[in-house]
Formats: C-alpha cells, structure tokens, sequence
C-alpha cells in the first residue's frame, strides 16, 4: 500500500515537470505568432464599425451588470446587518433538506447536558419520533420544561381541524399528544428532570430554546408547521436581539396560572398562583379519558 502511494505521488510530480516544460518550449512559438498577427488583427479591428460597435454594447452590458451587482450585494449586506441585530443567524427554508439537518446537529449539540425548553403542539414528531429534532436532546439535557396541548382541550381539537391533511384529525392528533406524555413519563422513570404542562388555547408558535439559541416556528392555520420556515435566533452582546423577547414569550407561558402542570409520576394536574404556590390539584383521569 505504501508502495503505491509512494509511486502515484512520484508520478505526480513527474507530470508536474512535464507539463511545465512543454508550457516553456511553448511560449516563443506563442509569443512569435502574437506578434506577427497583431498588427493585422488591430488593423481589421479598427476598420469594422459593426465589431466596435459590438464591443461598446458589451461594454455598456458588462458595466450595467457590475453596477447591479454591486447594488444587490450592497442590498444584502444591509439586510444582513439587520438580521444579525435581531440575533437571527440562520434560516431554514421549508424543503430545504440540507438546512433541516445542520438545525437538528445544532440542537443536538447546543442540547447536550444544557437546560432546554419547548412549546408544541403534540411534540410526536418533535421529541418522540427517533428521527425528531429534538429526540436526542431530550435525552442528554440536564432539565427539560415541555408546554404540548390538553389533548382534551379546544385549542387541539381546533389545530387539529384547520390542518387539511388526511392522516390528520381530532383523534389522531390527541393520540399523538398521548404517546408523547407517555413517552415522557418513560423518561421521568429513568431519573430525567422533566416537568410538563398541558395548555388548552390553539398554538401560536413552536419555540425550542438550547442554551444560546432559540428555534422559532409559527402554527399558520390550515398548515402543517413542517411546511413553515424555522428561524435559528442566538442570544448575544446586541439588546436588540429577538431572543430575549421569545425567551420571555416562554417564561410568561409557562408561569401562567391558567395553564396547569401536569405530574408526570401521579397523572395529576398541579394549579398553582401567580407567585407558584400550589392552589389544587385535580385527577387527570377525571377530566378526560385518562392517560
């Protein structure tokens, strides 16, 4: 094996030396014809309106595409110092499948033995799906929040319905909220930090927040939310960044009394106060068809 390396990098430099040999016996036949034909050619050149008038339109073609350019980039750059000053770094377009994975090696990596946090909206094939963005992040974090809909409540019969795709419908989509919450449990069993709560509104926004970076989504009505853009944010130096707005969108979320925790051990749902003292917990089972 090392004889063959050793003879292709010999014959490498071989070629090297031939080719720069045969470009050096070359130029004083190339610089020979030059010269004998140029006079000549400039002479024609000169005489042809047509080809001077040829070369001013491809002048005139040549300066309006650079002066174009330089406009566009100029365009761009504006554009991209202003993305940068929201702290939007990255954005996935909705078929990109390039974009889609360097966004789940991001999460996996920025997931890795950090706090994260997630609002969804059954989070099946978010976390649970083994191809999920976040399935692998949920299992090395160091503590997990998850807001996923009531399966029970209005706001998933109504996401549910206003997606126009066949294979999803009320019951398919509580089912998917069940498997998660199952699936979660399954987790907690294994000495995961997981809290969970259950919110009964129609989703506005997906968010996964992974250390410095925050994944954005919207719920658009009668959309699958795999057919909207993702947008990565990072919390930097700059005030302006949006990630401090979507980072307390979350904590207003999931501090609100309205939107109980669901225990994960017990199957009950914990109502606290606005200052998180513990109001009332109520059985799950009894408020729906169980878990």
């Amino acid at each position: 094996m090392n004889f063959l390396k050793g003879s292709a990098h010999l014959l490498y430099h071989i070629v090297i030396v031939v080719l720069s040999a045969a470009i050096a016996l070359s130029l004083p036949f190339m610089i020979r014809f030059v010269t004998r034909n140029f006079l000549l050619y400039w002479s024609i050149v000169t005489n042809e309106k047509i080809f001077l008038i040829s070369i001013e339109v491809m002048t005139a073609v040549l300066l309006i595409l650079f002066f174009n350019y330089i406009g566009r980039n100029w365009k761009e750059r504006k554009l991209s110092k202003m993305a940068r000053g929201a702290g939007l770094v990255f954005v996935t377009p909705t078929k990109g499948i390039f974009g889609r994975r360097s966004v789940k090696k991001l999460k996996e990596k920025h997931g890795y033995a950090r706090d994260i946090m997630i609002i969804g909206s059954t989070g099946f094939r978010t976390f649970v799906n083994p191809e999920g963005d976040l399935h692998n992040a949920i299992h090395n974090c160091r503590e997990a929040k998850i807001m996923l809909l009531d399966p029970f409540g209005e706001g998933a019969m109504s996401r549910a319905k206003s997606i126009q795709t066949p294979d999803i419908t009320p019951e398919s989509f509580r089912e998917q909220i069940i498997q998660s919450v199952n699936y979660l449990k399954r987790l907690k069993a294994l000495q995961k930090n997981i809290k969970l709560k259950l919110y009964p509104d129609v989703p506005l926004l997906k968010l996964a927040i992974l250390g410095d970076y925050i994944s954005v989504q919207h719920y658009h009505t009668g959309l699958d939310v795999r057919n909207m853009p993702e947008y990565i944010f990072h919390h930097g130096q700059n005030p302006g960044s949006l990630y401090t707005y979507f980072y307390q969108y979350f904590l207003t979320r999931w501090h609100d009394p309205n939107i109980p925790e669901y225990e994960l051990d017990s199957d009950e749902l914990i109502y606290r106060d606005n200052s998180g003292n513990e109001v009332r917990r109520e059985k799950f089972n009894e408020i729906g068809s169980g878990l």
